[in-house]
Order: C-alpha cells, then sequence, then structure tokens
C-alpha cells in the first residue's frame, strides 16, 4: 500500500474526484514500469541512503502520476478530452524535467497528438508550453537548493539536473524569477530568511483545478 500527497496528484490530475476510484492494470505500459520500479526500490532500499532512498521514492510517485493520467486519457468523455490531454503533458513534463532536450514537439509527440493542437490546448488555459516548461524546472531547482540532501551538490550540477543547458542560462532565469541568484537563494534558505521564499504560486494551468 502507497500513500500518495494528494497535492502532488491534484496539480497534475486535477481534483481527486477525477481519479479516487481509477484502476490502472498491467494493460499499461507505464503502470507496469512504476510496478517494477517501486519492486526493485523495496527490494535494494536498505542499500540507500535515506536521502537517496526519498528521491527514488519521489520518482517512482512521477511514474505512478504518469500512469493515472494515461487511464484517465482512456476514461474520459470527448467533451473533456483537452482538459486530460493537458494533464497526460503535465504529467510527462513532470517526469522528463530533467530531460535537456525536452521541447513543445516531444511533449506533443508523447501524449499523441499535433504540437498545434497542443499548443491551442494549453492556450485556451492561458499558458504557453515552453513557459510552463522553465517555471517547473524552476521550481525544481528551487526546491533543490533547499533540500539539505542536495546541499552538497554544486549549483551547475542542480541546474544540469533541473533540465538547463547551461549555468549561465540557469542563473539568468532563476534571478528572473526569484530575485536572487541560485547562490544567494541557497544561503539564504540556510538562514531561513523570508528571502529564500519562492515569489508566487506554484506553476498551474488555468481550469485544471
Amino acid at each position: 500500500m502507497l500513500d500518495l500527497p494528494r497535492e502532488r496528484l491534484e496539480t497534475v490530475l486535477g481534483p481527486s474526484r477525477l481519479f479516487s476510484a481509477l484502476t490502472v492494470g498491467a494493460d499499461l505500459a507505464s503502470a507496469t514500469l512504476a510496478s517494477t520500479y517501486f519492486r526493485d526500490l523495496v527490494r535494494l532500499g536498505d542499500r540507500l541512503a535515506p536521502d537517496a532512498a526519498a528521491r527514488m521514492a519521489s520518482i517512482g510517485i512521477d511514474l505512478i502520476v504518469a500512469s493515472l493520467a494515461e487511464r484517465l486519457a482512456q476514461n474520459v468523455p470527448r467533451s473533456t478530452h483537452g482538459t486530460v490531454t493537458v494533464q497526460r503533458a503535465m504529467a510527462y513534463i513532470e517526469a522528463n524535467l530533467s530531460d535537456q532536450t525536452l521541447d513543445p514537439p516531444q511533449l506533443a509527440a508523447a501524449v499523441g497528438v499535433s504540437l498545434r493542437r497542443l499548443q491551442e490546448l494549453f492556450h485556451e488555459r492561458g499558458r504557453h508550453i515552453s513557459d510552463y516548461i522553465w517555471e517547473r524546472r524552476l521550481e525544481l531547482a528551487a526546491k533543490r537548493l533547499t533540500d539539505p540532501a542536495c546541499a552538497h551538490l554544486p549549483i551547475g550540477m542542480l541546474a544540469y539536473g533541473s533540465g538547463f543547458a547551461s549555468q549561465a542560462h540557469f542563473a539568468r532565469r532563476f534571478k528572473e524569477r526569484h530575485g536572487l541568484t541560485p547562490t544567494e537563494f541557497r544561503l539564504a534558505s540556510r538562514q531561513n530568511t523570508p528571502d529564500a521564499r519562492p515569489r508566487g504560486r506554484p506553476a498551474r494551468i488555468p481550469g485544471l483545478d
């Protein structure tokens, strides 16, 4: 039995009423992948450091979210298909934030719609695909900068692990978003000052709340 954070599920999948009674079986390749991943994690868990085990569990949750999003797409009526397509796209983004090649064409291919259609669906919700991807990468980086388990990691490694191709690009975008350089943000978080709090609300898409 897995205890999954409701807020994390709802951020990608929408209100819990959409998926609370959903079942996912072995007919979905993504479900099989998630199941295999957690079996291996349980088997090897006692050989992992606590912080590493927590990060691996977080990856596993992303796999489960992707499976649920795929199942939702199969079960919903045509009238809500656009919403579910965006939810599937968001789940794919979450699972691939560290992939520096992730872009709108790759995302459209992954969820099985044309790039133009996916752009239209995001635009209907007041978003651009690329902007949403960068927002999520910045939020991931900010989370890791304040995570004690990542305190030993150089800024460059965190940048690349969050999907940025260069440390300079990461530093520029991060300061534009948070008003601090990544180094300043990390130091402020260690001192437990208000300056370390991310500005604005987490990236969400209107219509999926």
